[in-house]
């Protein structure tokens, strides 16, 4: 079995030998047992399911959270030559037949589900229908309440075992206490788990935390110190283009990312930061998930994340090439009234969240009685000018809300353009009623894309704007027309944010906020925001703080971080002062006495350190001056 898993790494993914623990998880998961995998951020933990998946028969069903990061996967195994697919809010009912009925023929070996679809009828039926090879939770921290990231669709995931009796379950974090790590094994039911823990130490990375209020300034400074690629996290899209610009004016190359980026802008930036066209990318933490690049020297942080499982996780895309590389926080003096205030902020009082609730189902037409499992089209700016609600509380609300399980805000989905072909490629060859633009885009995309055929698959116009030279319009209107015609079914790009409902819209009153999902969480949100702060302000080692914050007990100081630099810094200074000290005595006791001057010439020592220590023995009595000469006191 080792010489098989190893064929198959060898096979698709081009290496010869794997990470550290990714072998003991993928065995472990192939003997059938629960597992649990610990891994620190940049530890290769889609191997290890991605691998055995390959060795087992059936497909293997993989939950996570993040669209965005559904796709990237989705893409990466297509292009590896393995068949993949994903379900999750955006999708149309017929992309979603399409996908789950290649997954029941055994045509693909994985399948992404977002959380909240498996709840739904047509996720459970067309379950039972499939031959599961093994089912995987991504990002696990979210089934605990305790986790900094708590989503209530997460526990849903348990009921999976009744209808995959037998059915090994692989939990994966990056971030996870202990208390978290026993938390998300109860909830996901595990039978007697293989608790698999990587230690979270990075000895490569050096902590660093710099005090100052001109943080721009700061920035400049380190990125003119430490050479190649560099993230810089902020928490405003709109600071991410100013302090982008501010860098470009101090000569630095750098581009910007967040969310609320056309997919092309994320992605061309993205390629242009990983090719290197771009030295610094700044980002909101929308940045990070399925990034792969190995060799990133810095990452600043202006500001100071809610929790030290962000910041870890963040700090940790420097370095994972293992060679040394920074993790920089920058802290102000404000940081802390601004953390403080963020737990306001984000626990806003319960009757704003209940209107909030009431009002978002009034904007998108939900009455009381109706709307499970309805998804509709919102615009939160919109939203917020129509009541003049603050904009940071009503996210916070819609955040509770989905806690709550009675609605949910998905915010900023990119769905790019996708096409599947309705008519076998035998009757392509009937067709008589194309003209010469639309025929041709017909057979460009036949040329650029495989598996038309079998699935959706994603499309950009740009590309077959430039294969074709046609225009924008005119690709667009071919496209549309061979979907009239039924020759294919193509639906164009969109980016629409949406409120999706799961259960029927309730009278606000009735609405129920659970002790663990405000009280609890607001007071660990608190613990928190103090851990974060007591990092910035403490002089103990960064690294050992981060590690006993993940119940893992340091064998040493890091030597490396800032605090640790300094104190072997004072350690170095207090040595030298000692053989200088010895040295001046030695020296009086050969000369009798010496004027400042010939003492620093004679020690061979730094003037300013000589001049320093000889007044310190002057205050001491063990020297004395009479303003011209020193000597040793009778």
């Amino acid at each position: 079995m080792q010489q098989k898993i190893l064929d198959i790494l060898h096979q698709y993914w081009g290496y010869d030998s794997f990470r550290p623990m990714q072998e003991d998880i993928i065995m472990s998961v192939l003997s059938g047992r629960d597992t649990l995998g610990l891994m620190a951020t940049g530890g290769g933990k889609s191997l290890t399911f991605q691998v055995p998946a390959m060795v087992l028969e059936g497909v293997c069903i993989v939950i996570t959270p993040l669209i965005a990061l559904m796709k990237d996967q989705v893409d990466n195994l297509r292009r590896r030559g393995i068949k993949a697919a994903m379900i999750a809010q955006g999708m149309t009912r017929h992309e979603r037949n399409v996908a789950f009925e290649n997954c029941v023929n055994g045509a693909y070996k994985f399948l992404y589900v977002s959380p909240e679809r498996l709840a739904t009828e047509m996720f459970k039926n067309r379950l039972s229908e499939m031959q599961v090879s093994m089912v995987v939770v991504d990002e696990a921290h979210c089934i605990s309440q305790w986790g900094y990231d708590f989503r209530p669709s997460y526990l849903q995931i348990a009921n999976l075992r009744e209808q995959l009796p037998g059915i090994p379950f692989l939990a994966l974090t990056a971030s996870a206490t202990q208390y978290v790590a026993n938390d998300i094994c109860s909830k996901l039911l595990m039978h007697n788990p293989h608790i698999l823990r990587l230690t979270f130490a990075r000895p490569n990375i050096s902590y660093v935390v710099r005090e100052g209020e001109n943080k721009i300034q700061q920035l400049v400074h380190i990125l003119e110190r430490v050479p190649g690629s560099a993230i810089v996290y902020v928490r405003s899209r709109k600071r991410t283009k100013e302090i982008a610009q501010e860098l470009q004016l101090a000569g630095i190359p750098a581009t910007y990312y967040h969310a609320g980026l056309a997919g092309e802008e994320k992605n061309e930036r993205q390629q242009q930061w990983s090719m290197g066209e771009q030295r610094v990318m700044v980002a909101t933490n929308a940045f990070g998930m399925g990034i792969d690049k190995p060799d990133v020297r810095v990452v600043v942080h202006i500001d100071m994340p809610n929790s030290p499982e962000e910041y870890y996780q963040e700090a940790g895309r420097a370095g994972r090439d293992g060679m040394r590389s920074y993790a920089v926080l920058l802290y102000g003096k404000s940081d802390k009234a601004t953390l403080r205030k963020r737990v306001t902020e984000s626990f806003p009082d319960k009757e704003f969240i209940r209107n909030i609730y009431d009002r978002v189902c009034n904007f998108v037409g939900i009455v009381v009685g109706e709307g499970a499992d309805a998804m509709r089209e919102f615009s939160l700016n919109k939203f917020c000018q129509t009541f003049h609600t603050p904009t940071t509380q009503t996210l916070s609300a819609l955040e509770i809300l989905t806690q709550t399980g009675v609605m949910e805000f998905i915010e900023e989905t990119d769905a790019m353009s996708r096409v599947m072909m309705l008519m076998r490629r035998d009757e392509l060859y009937t067709l008589s009623e194309l003209d010469t633009n639309t025929d041709n885009i017909l057979q460009c995309l036949l040329r650029s894309y495989t598996g038309l055929f079998a699935d959706y698959v994603m499309i950009h116009e740009e590309l077959l704007q430039n294969r074709t030279g046609l225009d924008s319009n005119t690709v667009y209107e071919s496209l549309l027309k061979l979907s009239r015609l039924h020759v294919l079914n193509y639906i164009p790009r969109k980016r629409t944010p949406f409120i999706y409902l799961p259960v029927r819209r309730e009278e606000s009153k009735f609405i129920y906020i659970p002790h663990n999902v405000y009280e609890e969480r607001k007071e660990r949100m608190s613990e928190r925001i103090e851990y974060m702060i007591s990092y910035a302000t403490s002089q103990s080692c960064r690294a050992s703080m981060l590690l006993r914050y993940f119940d893992e007990e340091p064998t040493a100081d890091c030597d490396t971080c800032d605090v640790c630099r300094a104190r072997r810094s004072g350690r170095k200074e207090t040595e030298q002062n000692n053989i200088i000290h010895n040295t001046i005595l030695h020296l009086l006791k050969r000369h009798k006495q010496l004027t400042m001057a010939r003492a620093v010439e004679l020690s061979h020592y730094p003037r300013e350190r000589v001049i320093e220590v000889i007044r310190t023995l002057i205050e001491e009595g063990i020297l004395t001056s009479d303003g011209v000469n020193i000597s040793i006191c009778e």
